[in-house]
């Protein structure tokens, strides 16, 4: 592309590109709330009352019932990348990493090979515990959502540096994000085997409200000296009753292939009246403890271990086919039709938009179509240590690892566990995990009568004045209120006596 525009023609091309990948995630995630996440730092603290949602065979130590909506409340999120890193100061304002004044190299550094992002929210609707049936039972009625979004570091190297070399490549492997959003109502038993193994599961009936995952795979830039080529493949669907997603062949505009119905990003919207479930499914959690000595407590749960069968499914595709650019040619610099000339400057760079966006446009390939989805399962697998000379002090460490494909993400986590009172706990704890460290905490008043908690996965560091997390996407806060009846429970098994002949 030498003595050509090729500035103008790369941030045409940024520009586009940056806009569709943004149109793509904002049609998959019109829908969505967060990603469903428990309170990791209460795992090992006794008096919790909704720690069986970490683990089915946990009880609570007195029966239960939870205060409407203000009895579960965790809200957060999670990511290994912040605000700082796509916002930096100039003149006394916020500029984006694009900007000539952000050095390359400096913003390159701070990110990974794949920057995640995810949204945390967990509301219960409606809780209650009891003894009885000789065990501990539990029924919840919870929303429950896992929105996750991955971004590859050669997007960004692409947008910002551009073509380094004579012949520059990026391959970006996956670009994606889903959200699944739906009602949940558990039903959870727990009993004593024997003195030292515990043992616990959940039934969970699913009620899908929405569902939607945009993957765009081995996507791959080629700029050269005398063309540029973008090639790659983008998949979505999206499951939400009422959604409407227009094409443009529905809105009576001509297309170059009738056959394809391309996808009218800026009329996308809500039909109220049509607005329902989406799906149905269930799903089971399992757990165990055992009691390796009086002072070791090994335990380990299975968590959210089903689908969900979603329909009223729209799904779309690009087309797949490789799009290139070798340049302006006979450039019109003086012309009697000016900007209509079809060799002008403006009318080259017009074709170049028409042709970048029938690359990156999503054609519709099916309606109300039936699709099964995997939960994100998480694995919990807990030790617990009883401080010998103070035995209301005890140490934890907790792996927690959720299997989401490309969504995957694990933690461990080491806490401290204090009980000063007999109605009072309090916790601190460390994590490192895929999205770096961080320190939580909890605060737990569980006496007779009434239970209140307070509490952090991910306490806040560093944020702006809309108290968004500069350094990293670590945040959370989690409360509840709840009522409790009756005595402490005390594990109840029974041993059966085998005498000898």
């Amino acid at each position: 592309l030498q003595n050509q525009p090729q500035n103008e023609s790369y941030n045409k091309l940024i520009y586009i590109m940056s806009n569709k990948i943004y149109n793509l995630l904002a049609a998959s995630v019109i829908c969505a709330a967060a990603s469903a996440q428990s309170l990791n730092s209460a795992y090992f603290m006794d008096g919790f009352t909704y720690r069986h949602q970490l683990n089915p065979a946990f009880a609570s130590e007195r029966n239960y019932v939870g205060f409407p909506v203000l009895s579960n409340i965790n809200v957060g999120t999670q990511g290994n990348v912040g605000l700082a890193n796509f916002l930096y100061p100039y003149n006394n304002q916020l500029t984006t990493f694009m900007h000539e004044s952000v050095d390359t190299k400096s913003f390159l550094d701070g990110l990974k090979g794949r920057n995640k992002v995810n949204a945390n929210v967990n509301l219960t609707f409606f809780s209650g515990g009891f003894q009885a049936w000789g065990g501990f039972n539990t029924i919840d009625l919870n929303l429950r959502s896992n929105t996750n979004l991955t971004l590859p570091y050669e997007l960004f190297e692409f947008m910002k540096a551009g073509q380094t070399s004579a012949n520059t490549v990026y391959d970006m492997e996956t670009i994606g994000m889903r959200t699944n959003n739906y009602i949940e109502l558990a039903m959870g038993h727990s009993r004593q085997l024997t003195e030292k193994l515990r043992v616990g599961a959940k039934m969970k009936f699913l009620f899908g409200g929405a569902n939607a995952h945009l993957r765009i795979d081995d996507m791959k830039v080629v700029m050269s000296e005398d063309k540029w080529v973008v090639e790659g493949n983008g998949k979505l669907d999206a499951s939400v009753a009422g959604l409407v997603v227009p094409t443009n062949g529905e809105n009576g505009k001509e297309l170059d292939n009738p056959k394809k119905d391309v996808v009218d990003y800026d009329n996308i919207d809500f039909n109220t009246d049509n607005a329902g479930l989406s799906g149905f499914a269930m799903a089971f959690d399992f757990g165990a403890t055992y009691k390796l000595r009086d002072d070791i407590t090994l335990s380990a749960s299975v968590l959210d271990f089903g689908f969900i069968s979603w329909k009223n499914t729209i799904t779309a595709a690009t087309s797949n086919e490789p799009w290139e650019f070798d340049g302006f040619h006979e450039i019109a610099i003086k012309s009697d039709m000016g900007s209509d000339d079809p060799n002008s400057i403006d009318t080259q760079a017009d074709k170049l938009v028409d042709e970048l966006e029938g690359f990156t446009n999503l054609y519709r390939t099916g309606v109300d179509g039936k699709k099964a989805k995997m939960l994100g399962a998480t694995l919990n697998i807990g030790a617990e240590y009883i401080f010998p000379y103070y035995d209301r002090l005890k140490f934890g460490f907790l792996s927690s690892t959720r299997i989401q494909g490309a969504y995957t993400w694990s933690e461990g986590r080491i806490s401290a566990n204090v009980v000063p009172l007999k109605w009072f706990e309090a916790n601190v704890n460390y994590a490192l995990s895929s999205f770096g460290s961080s320190f939580g905490w909890l605060l737990n008043f569980h006496g007779k009568g009434a239970s209140f908690f307070i509490g952090s996965d991910y306490t806040i560091g560093k944020v702006n004045t809309q108290f968004i997390p500069l350094n990293n996407m670590n945040a959370n806060v989690s409360l509840g209120f709840n009522i409790t009846f009756g005595s402490k429970h005390k594990p109840i098994y029974k041993c059966v006596q085998v005498n000898s002949l």
